[in-house]
């Protein structure tokens, strides 16, 4: 009797190892997701929930960290009713738009795609001399577009190229800060896009481009219909992560303009306001504020891109069909 009831109890050893097994695949993908869910609560969550409460506030050098009280959407409706929103939001939009369209995505795309259907070691030198402006020390970078800038007799423009050709020299800086902006930027950006573009591109199985050739396609047609449709990936990645780093990036403009001549944007006008004035008045609630609009609209545009870029097709596994 004894030894039948032990025998019932007792489980075997598949069952132990099917148990085993079920408890690591269930705890698996946990574990090797834990550090980076940490560090994204940590990191993004946690600040984003504290900016948004100190939105709430009217906490600033007047109040100090005592003496401050809850406003609720005061903050926001500031914003809303300020003069110099509308000027703001226009130049965020067009300094985004401008340096995506044309450097960040677009310059990008044309690298990966030039130094891709080039002798290999040719389109390796092309890509280093592209990384170069990321490399280099951002106070470096920009004194440089400044001095190049530059009024007669100092600017390399004005007294090397325009100059030679009869052009009346001038602060090219104030006269087309925009121009500068862009180009600042976009020789930055560019870079990014164009390694994960070049590697997504040299990913694409030969046979793809053999088969396209001997169908007859063109260039423009191997790109338009094999090279894009396989690098939907990479360009909803970079064209989302690009988007949200340009709408929360101000250190160019702020060493290379300082929000002058028309170029503030809203990263910098919240860093203005929050951080460093002519005043003094630090007014960390309605800087807060503006860096929560800044989070609202990037998680908007972050869904409009997946929505754009078809998402839900991306994620289905792949249809295999069995002969």
């Amino acid at each position: 009797m004894s030894e039948s009831t032990s025998a019932i109890s007792t489980p075997n050893a598949g069952e132990v190892r099917g148990v085993g097994a079920s408890l690591r695949s269930l705890l698996g993908p946990w574990l090797f997701m834990g550090p980076a869910m940490v560090l994204v609560v940590v990191f993004f969550f946690v600040p984003v929930v504290i900016i948004l409460a100190i939105s709430l506030t009217d906490m600033s050098t007047a109040t100090g960290f005592s003496n401050w009280k809850w406003v609720q959407f005061e903050n926001y409706q500031r914003i809303a009713s300020h003069p110099n929103t509308g000027q703001v939001l226009s130049n965020t939009i067009r300094y985004v738009a401008l340096t995506l369209s044309l450097f960040n995505v677009g310059m990008a795309l044309v690298i990966a795609l030039l130094t891709t259907h080039v002798p290999r070691r040719a389109g390796i030198l092309f890509r280093s001399l592209w990384l170069l402006p990321r490399l280099t020390p951002s106070v470096v970078y920009i004194m440089m577009w400044r001095y190049v800038a530059a009024d007669a007799p100092y600017g390399i423009l004005n007294r090397h190229l325009l100059g030679p050709l009869g052009i009346q020299p001038t602060n090219w800086l104030p006269a087309q800060p925009w121009l500068f902006v862009v180009l600042t930027n976009g020789f930055i950006g560019a870079s990014f896009g164009m390694v994960i573009f070049t590697s997504a591109i040299e990913s694409i199985h030969r046979d793809y481009m053999v088969a396209a050739l001997v169908d007859g396609c063109s260039l423009w047609q191997r790109i338009r219909y094999v090279i894009l449709p396989l690098i939907r990936w990479p360009l909803l990645f970079v064209t989302t992560y690009q988007t949200l780093s340009l709408l929360t990036s101000f250190e160019q403009i702020l060493l290379l303009t300082d929000g002058q001549f028309g170029t503030e944007v809203w990263s910098l006008w919240a860093y203005h306001r929050a951080l460093s004035n002519y005043w003094g008045n630090f007014q960390w609630g309605f800087g807060a504020a503006l860096s929560a609009v800044l989070v609202l609209i990037g998680v908007v545009m972050a869904f409009v891109y997946m929505r754009f870029f078809q998402f839900n097709q991306l994620i289905q596994e792949p249809k295999i069909e069995a002969l």
